[in-house]
């Protein structure tokens, strides 16, 4: 939908089933439904059986475009069994891919080595940050895979991050830089935050020559993540492209260029910043120059 203009949005949730941000069918015969009631309508016809199986009639995704041009709360995410005991909801494994970063993009990714929980609280419950974070930097086509448990935040440059995540909006903040909002500092979740950080955690990022080409007809492919929550496929994109039929469904997010989605008769466009949602055992080409990121389980 248009969005007012004198505003700066720091995020879009493309696809989403969570009461924060839910998505709703723009067009057609479906126009006004949330994804969380075609979920309860079609099930694994949607999802596929394997889907509706593992997490029954929950979602298990949610995708999201980052525009990153301040600094990002220094922050971590529980498991699903801290999650789930403590919060009632999915933890957050996440991965981000790097569509943009200005040259002196920086992220926290994990905490120095040695650090410990004792010194961690010490520090951080004085507002003490020096030599407790691991500072890397980061350039377009970079994935990372940001496990539960990993600290992590950006602390300059600016970047637009394609996010596949758990459908899960739990997050413990660690440091905001003092920022606040109506007059108040955000709040901090110190010792939630102590609990579930893997200090021994150390980022896992890949990037296009470290990666392996898959060469397919009218496309390469890559694989950047096999997780146990989700999987991600980069599609480059070069002529007339027959993707293979998944048994559940996937996600396209656009990364750069133009071409069209094929499905039957229908043709429909698709251009940089544009995400389309497949579902179970669709059969679906893509013509044209473009680079795509799918997410799939």
């Amino acid at each position: 939908m248009p969005l007012p203009t004198e505003k700066n949005y720091g995020e879009s949730w493309e696809v989403s089933s969570h009461k924060n941000g839910m998505s709703y069918v723009e067009s057609g015969e479906l126009r006004g439904k949330s994804l969380e009631e075609l979920v309860k309508e079609f099930g694994s016809a949607l999802l596929g059986e394997e889907v509706i199986q593992r997490f029954g009639g929950k979602f298990p995704v949610l995708i999201k475009y980052l525009d990153v041009n301040d600094k990002l709360s220094v922050q971590v995410h529980p498991s699903d069994e801290y999650a789930l005991r403590v919060e009632k909801e999915f933890g957050k494994s996440e991965a981000w891919y790097i569509i943009e970063a200005s040259d002196d993009a920086k992220l926290i990714m994990g905490t120095k080595d040695g650090v410990i929980k004792e010194e961690f609280l010490a520090k951080s419950k004085n507002n003490e940050f020096d030599n407790l974070f691991n500072i890397i930097s980061v350039k377009k086509g970079d994935c990372i895979n940001v496990n539960p448990g990993l600290v992590h935040a950006s602390i300059k440059g600016s970047l637009l991050i394609c996010e596949t995540q758990q459908n899960s909006d739990t997050t413990y903040r660690i440091y905001d830089f003092d920022r606040k909002v109506n007059g108040k500092l955000r709040e901090l979740h110190l010792d939630k935050a102590a609990d579930v950080i893997n200090f021994d955690e150390k980022p896992e990022i890949t990037n296009d020559k470290s990666r392996t080409t898959i060469k397919l007809v009218g496309a390469d492919k890559q694989e950047l993540i096999r997780g146990e929550y989700f999987h991600i496929d980069k599609l480059v994109v070069d002529g007339i492209f027959a993707d293979e039929i998944n048994a559940n469904f996937k996600v396209y997010s656009i990364l750069d260029g133009k071409g069209t989605i094929l499905h039957s008769k229908n043709r429909y466009s698709a251009a940089k910043g544009d995400t389309y949602f497949i579902p179970a055992g669709l059969k679906v080409s893509v013509e044209g120059k473009v680079e795509i990121l799918k997410s799939f389980l």
